[in-house]
């Protein structure tokens, strides 16, 4: 079995040159792959990660510029984590202080200090100083310094009338257990070393809006394709909905919407980002599916040019 826990989350943005900017000059990912969207080719679809791009820490968007601003709310992920060292509290205010940010203060959630801010479209993130993100070395190329770098995900907030559908889904089928319990927030937790967290906030009364700063879906990994069919089976079984398998290129997918109306994804580990970039050239140029190549010239310049 692979370790449990989130692959990605997939989020909509408004302009991609702000979205690219903040993420990799703010935030200090590295833009791992510049696709589009394979349902809409009209649209980057532009994954945010570590430096090989690890499932666990891939933060993804579709950039549509000219789409309503969403609402999260009901049935809808609220808030993204990362992973930070616990030593890196300091220079993150500051850093994130002189890019004139408006930010929460840090504050205390289950023994974790963390620090709330919001990107260009409004999507609510979080940095979390997170003891198991000392154990990883961070990225040495990119704009932050390497002991400061986001690690990985930590994880996602839900939002949720009522927490026990998904709740049980997470216990029962994708490899979480409940750890503990703030008022309405409930926390599941794996054993992975990042993606390991989903929180989830049980009450919530009206519904979210799509659009952008909400997002999209969030993925759960699988170690292969045996094990995505197993698990799909078994989810069948329940009574989901489930998609037939859909090609990614850097894994496959299925996809089914939660008790609570949030779309889940399950997404395999392999084959993964290096499959048409080496390791040094990752997000470097864009990159389609073979069934795309042939409309290329037409995308290209449909594209608005993304100032990398």
């Amino acid at each position: 079995m692979a370790e449990k826990g989130i692959h990605h989350i997939t989020a909509v943005a408004g302009n991609p040159n702000e979205n690219y900017k903040f993420y990799t000059q703010v935030l200090g990912l590295r833009l791992v792959k510049k696709t589009v969207n394979f349902d809409d080719p009209s649209v980057y679809h532009l994954y945010y990660g570590n430096e090989s791009g690890d499932p666990g820490s891939i933060l993804t968007f579709f950039p549509w510029k000219h789409l309503q601003d969403g609402d999260p709310d009901r049935g809808q992920v609220v808030a993204v984590s990362f992973s930070i060292p616990t030593g890196s509290k300091a220079f993150w205010l500051d850093h994130l202080r002189d890019h004139n940010l408006d930010i929460e203060e840090p504050f205390s959630r289950f023994g974790k200090e963390v620090i709330g801010l919001q990107d260009p479209d409004g999507l609510h993130l979080e940095l979390v100083l997170d003891p198991t993100a000392n154990n990883f070395e961070g990225w040495p190329e990119g704009p932050i310094p390497e002991e400061h770098t986001i690690r990985g995900l930590h994880g996602a907030t839900l939002a949720e009338e009522n927490y026990s559908g998904a709740g049980r889904l997470l216990e029962e089928d994708l490899g979480f257990k409940l750890t503990n319990q703030l008022e309405s927030r409930y926390l599941y937790e794996t054993d992975a070393d990042f993606g390991s967290v989903i929180e989830i906030i049980d009450g919530f009364d009206l519904n979210g809006r799509p659009g952008k700063g909400t997002v999209h879906h969030i993925a759960f990994r699988v170690k292969d394709e045996k094990e995505q069919d197993s698990l799909r089976k078994q989810l069948l079984n329940k009574g989901y909905y489930l998609t037939e398998v859909k090609d990614r290129d850097y894994f496959k997918s299925v996809y089914f919407h939660e008790p609570g109306g949030i779309l889940f994804e399950i997404a395999t580990d392999p084959p993964g980002f290096t499959k048409d970039e080496p390791l040094d050239e990752l997000g470097s140029s864009l990159k389609l599916p073979k069934w795309l190549e042939n409309e290329r010239n037409i995308i290209e310049e449909e594209l608005p040019k993304l100032n990398n």
